[in-house]
């Protein structure tokens, strides 16, 4: 008996050291935690909760909602792949870098969040969709936002289409997604695991962006929704709705452009309509899928309880929303974006409807890390909003989301705050402003800028406190005459046969002498500047 119980308290000892050690050695990783990124492309942030979740099953995102935080409220800093993710990764504002268009974004070697944990000894790893630095993308796609203040109006999109491949097994529909997500997995699974060093991982993907329309050429954009019978068993088809349209003459004049832009302005059937969004959706339950791959390996690997995990997307896509498709507008289905995050730290449940965006990432990533958190920054942390230490927020509960490229004919500027969503255009005067109380117009269709001229005024004195947008737009206009320019410039002869074939080029040959003219009267003023710039040097000399 005596040895028995001897056996027996040296096995409870044993024990309560195990635990000991056990928690020693958790107390000290958990200062410490992974940092896995998962950034979509095209991902509309309101599938994230209700009621927009009822329209597609999204397992994974669910169980990152329930274990850990989502932000109702969260939105990109710019409605475009490259100026967004330039936000994201640099921590600051769209007008601070000039990340203008999907062409002019950040320089190669610029600082990023990536950057400061490698120094904090974090071993960091990129995957995927990074699409942040100057120089990608189309011609037609830079030349569109350079040309963007020209008075022609050329659609410059395919017309949004569907397409439906494979039968209900099949499961990766797009492939060179779930290729990187494989790599991603084996890193986790061979690599992450045999660290003594806490990692950061970022996968980017580039569902559920549409497909490029290969039946229109090597210059045609996304316009193709592209799914199989497996996932679109995802999406409740009745709760697919058909979004009411104003007419086209009450619509706001950007938006009028946009929809033109885009391909939007011909007649399309309801179940055409129905078929977009629904094919929409079951892309989005494809991008669920593959998080869903990285969430398995993490728990598999025993890596998750200490890994801070976190899913957004650059943008939205507006699936028809207001007669268009695509991003590049302030309207809810382009700008606003999923943003949830689980792991040590982050309460279990929490819901938070405090207006957020892309550039508050950087902070709180950093925050999460216990790295300090580099001055200069747009964004703030986050983790005082998600964690359980109780600390104070330094958010102001505003955030601004600004646009400069294609498809839009005016710089745009959005300020969210409260109720509230302020748009106002290049210099505030020339084009008018739109409001929306989304507490009540949830679809965004009553403008009530006239109503409210007081609440227009206070949002507008706040924006113009953190940006002079006025000044902003100048430069941009600024900067795309010389950019057309000088790309004018270097085709010499070939000008004429080059523009005429981009992705305009069936408007652009109904008239071309008329376009090319137009364009010439747009970059005269810029000419005689450039020669009176001349004239005074030789005067001065």
């Amino acid at each position: 008996m005596k040895i028995f119980l001897c056996l027996l308290l040296h096995s409870w000892v044993f024990s309560q050291l195990g635990l000991v050690f056990s928690y020693l050695n958790n107390s000290s990783s958990n200062q410490r935690p992974n940092i896995v990124m998962v950034m979509s492309d095209a991902f509309d942030g309101r599938l994230t909760f209700a009621p927009g979740n009822r329209v597609v099953q999204l397992p994974f995102i669910n169980y990152i909602r329930e274990m850990g935080a989502v932000f109702y409220n969260s939105y990109t800093n710019s409605p475009i792949c490259c100026p967004s993710r330039a936000a994201m990764w640099s921590g600051q504002f769209v007008h601070l870098t000039e990340a203008w268009n999907n062409y002019k974004c950040l320089a190669p070697n610029a600082s990023t969040w990536m950057d400061h944990l490698r120094e904090a000894g974090y071993h960091t790893h990129s995957m995927g969709k990074l699409d942040y630095t100057s120089g990608g993308h189309s011609v037609s796609n830079r030349v569109e936002a350079w040309a963007r203040d020209v008075p022609f109006l050329l659609r410059q999109e395919g017309r949004p289409v569907t397409d439906l491949v494979g039968d209900t097994s099949t499961v990766r529909v797009m492939s060179k997604d779930w290729n990187t997500t494989d790599r991603a997995v084996q890193w986790i699974r061979k690599s992450a695991t045999a660290l003594s060093q806490p990692f950061a991982l970022y996968l980017g993907l580039n569902l559920p962006h549409p497909y490029r329309t290969e039946a229109l050429g090597p210059t045609a954009g996304g316009s193709t929704f592209r799914t199989s019978p497996h996932w679109l068993k995802r999406v409740s088809v009745d709760q697919v709705s058909v979004p009411k349209w104003l007419p086209f003459s009450e619509m706001h004049p950007v938006d009028y452009y946009s929809t033109f832009t885009k391909n939007c302005s011909g007649i399309f059937s309801e179940q055409e309509i129905k078929d977009i969004r629904a094919f929409y959706y079951a892309m989005c339950a494809e991008t669920d899928g593959m998080l869903g791959e990285v969430i398995s390996i993490l728990r598999d690997t025993g890596l998750l309880n200490n890994t801070v995990l976190l899913f957004t997307s650059d943008h939205g896509d507006l699936a028809m929303d207001h007669r268009q498709f695509y991003k590049m507008s302030m309207f809810e289905g382009s700008s606003h974006v999923p943003l949830l995050m689980m792991g040590p730290g982050v309460i279990t449940g929490r819901e938070i409807s405090s207006p957020v965006s892309l550039v508050d990432l950087y902070p709180s990533v950093l925050d999460f890390a216990g790295v300090q958190i580099p001055p200069g920054l747009s964004g703030h942390s986050l983790v005082p909003l998600v964690s359980r230490a109780g600390q104070n927020s330094t958010h102001p509960g505003w955030v601004l989301s600004e646009y400069h490229g294609c498809n839009a004919n005016a710089s745009t500027y959005m300020l969210r705050m409260d109720k509230w969503k302020y748009i106002t255009y290049s210099d505030g005067f020339s084009v008018p402003p739109q409001l929306f109380d989304l507490s009540k117009d949830h679809a965004e269709l009553h403008n009530v800028a006239s109503h409210y001229p007081s609440v227009c005024q206070q949002l507008d004195k706040l924006l113009r406190s953190i940006v002079d947008y006025s000044g902003v737009s100048k430069a941009v206009q600024l900067y795309n005459k010389q950019q057309f320019l000088e790309w004018k410039q270097s085709l010499g002869n070939n000008y004429t046969q080059v523009i005429a074939n981009l992705r305009w080029h069936i408007d652009w040959q109904r008239n071309a002498q008329y376009n090319e003219k137009a364009i010439e009267d747009w970059l005269a003023g810029l000419k005689l500047s450039s020669a009176s710039k001349k004239e005074r040097v030789r005067a001065c000399g």
